[in-house]
């Protein structure tokens, strides 16, 4: 086979190049573990990690209960290097709610928390970037990738999106060309529902075998509480209301640092009423009399969104392909009934980089590291996603009849050889028609909010004069057919204000405020007519948290 590696042009003649032997895509969890184990085992090897954020974890957000099972693999002696995992995780509480009041239950036994830690993935992000430079990891913030490089149908690198472009897509006279890394191996760790991984999902088929996946979106707030009233460690999760029998989701609570609350809430992005609003939800949960006492007297001080990969086993997609692979939330490795997944995205970027540190001493670049798969079906990650795949598709039957099945999953019902199917979210919602409107409350401005004051407190910017990273493939469906039959959703699956529908003059228009977006990706996802398209806006663009 070719070395596709020893080529020293650029697939466009504009671009500079830089080759390496890895580059990877994300400083996420997955992609910094793959980079760091990549030197570990071989510090030789040339290893760049590009990230869309203006810095290292400004696009990181999780809940998050860590499980440091990975991490101790990867950095056994990570307490001395002072990683932050400061907040030992207490006692579990899991609630039901109705519309008034709380009812405890036995607390599933995936979510038992005793060894983990309550933490901010965002200085964990940090943290991991620290050591993969230490090593000799060359990692570039604020450079999205937003194009795959091929050469006879091989994946060959990524390029970064060409900086100075107008609105229009025109050169402006601050006009730069991107730059092209060139790699015998491109590792793909985007995230939940990657722009390019979508991509190489298309070109190479990499869900023949796999069911679609199925996502959830989960808002969080952080807030700092009276210091009397903080119970660090302590861990809260909630079932039921505002939710309906029929829709998925659920609420954590988590007590950490300085008298601060972690608390966040997730709706099934499979839901049927095109009415709802997970952002509007998620401030209608917070005045529920159980969860309002504990916020009382408290500030809200940063606020994000994402999208969560919730298919699991079955929704795992082909891993390899020419020249490349793919790893962490882009793959879909989150265990939903553990409410988990970072543990398991740094596994499958360390069994990324074992197999890739093989597949060098034998194999030319561009050929398709196969032993990845292989070596992860031997791994801690594949049985953990095996035992857990049937409980969220068993709440496609709704709450009940989905906590008795997840019941008999958990107590051995795994081993019987079924698995349950999952369905694309967009194809669920029912027409506007058939559904009925929901009233939500106008935000008190103390313990509810709206959602543009909510993106204030995201540090969310993009250059007004770039082009729109929202493409609407057919500028007419919105309006055409998305407002008559479903009373357009976008204006209210986003949590970012970012669509819109106006009257102008008598007729209606769709507008995008993209300066507005937080990169969760649900619009790419949710979108019944499938018609947006979400792709990578200059570097260093979107949100940027603090300690999310």
């Amino acid at each position: 086979m070719k070395d596709l590696y020893s080529m020293t042009d650029s697939i466009r003649a504009d671009r500079e190049n830089m080759a390496y032997d890895v580059v990877i895509i994300g400083a996420g969890p997955s992609g910094l573990s793959c980079a760091i184990r990549l030197k570990q085992l071989n510090p030789e090897l040339s290893v760049c990690v590009l990230e869309k954020g203006s810095e290292v974890g400004a696009h990181l957000l999780s809940g998050a209960v860590f499980e440091p099972r990975a991490l101790n693999e990867l950095i056994p002696d990570w307490k001395e290097k002072g990683a932050p995992l400061n907040t030992p995780a207490g006692k579990d509480h899991f609630k039901f709610l109705t519309n008034k009041n709380a009812f405890k239950l036995p607390t599933p036994p995936q979510m038992h928390n005793k060894g983990n830690y309550i933490i901010s993935l965002g200085e964990l992000g940090k943290w991991l970037a620290d050591q993969a430079t230490q090593l000799g990891v060359e990692i570039y913030p604020g450079f999205a990738a937003s194009e795959v490089l091929y050469k006879d149908n091989q994946v060959v690198g990524v390029a970064t999106n060409d900086m100075g472009l107008n609105k229009h897509g025109e050169k402006t006279d601050a006009f730069q060309p991107g730059m092209e890394l060139h790699a015998k191996q491109t590792v793909f760790a985007e995230g939940c529902h990657g722009s390019l991984t979508k991509t190489l999902v298309a070109k190479y088929n990499l869900r023949d075998q796999s069911d679609p996946q199925t996502y959830g979106l989960g808002i969080k707030e952080i807030w700092q509480i009276p210091t009397d009233k903080h119970e660090s460690g302590k861990a809260i999760h909630t079932i039921g209301w505002p939710m309906d029998c029929k829709t998925y989701g659920g609420s954590w609570i988590y007590y950490y640092g300085q008298d601060l609350v972690s608390i966040g809430f997730v709706v099934g992005l499979d839901y049927q009423n095109p009415y709802l609003s997970p952002f509007e939800e998620m401030q209608r949960f917070k005045t529920h009399p159980e969860i309002s006492k504990i916020l009382e007297g408290g500030k809200r001080i940063s606020y994000g969104a994402r999208a969560l990969v919730e298919g699991g086993y079955q929704s795992v997609p082909k891993l390899t392909f020419s020249g490349g692979l793919l790893i962490g939330d882009t793959a879909g490795f989150l265990n939903v009934p553990k409410i988990k997944g970072n543990h398991t995205a740094m596994k499958s970027g360390m069994v990324a980089a074992e197999s890739l540190v093989d597949f060098f001493k034998t194999e030319n670049a561009g050929a398709e590291c196969t032993k990845y798969s292989d070596n992860l079906k031997q791994s801690w990650l594949w049985k953990e996603l095996y035992k857990v795949r049937n409980i969220r598709p068993g709440f496609n039957w709704g709450l009940w009849a989905g906590l008795i099945h997840a019941a008999f999953q958990s107590f051995g019902g795994w081993m019987f050889p079924y698995t349950l199917k999952n369905h694309a979210d967009h194809k669920q919602l029912k027409e506007a028609k058939d559904s009925l409107k929901i009233n939500y409350p106008k935000p008190d401005g103390s313990l509810t909010f709206d959602r543009l004051s909510s993106v204030y407190l995201s540090n969310t910017n993009h250059a007004e004069d770039q082009p729109v990273h929202l493409q609407l493939k057919d500028p007419s469906i919105p309006i055409d057919v998305n407002l008559p039959k479903y009373a357009e959703p976008a204006q209210r699956y986003c949590p970012a204000a970012v669509y819109e529908v106006v009257e102008e003059k008598g007729e209606m228009t769709f507008v995008i405020n993209a300066q507005n977006c937080v990169h969760c990706k649900t619009c790419d996802i949710k979108d019944p007519s499938q018609n947006i398209n979400w792709v990578t806006p200059q570097g260093g663009g979107g949100p940027n948290y603090t300690g999310m």
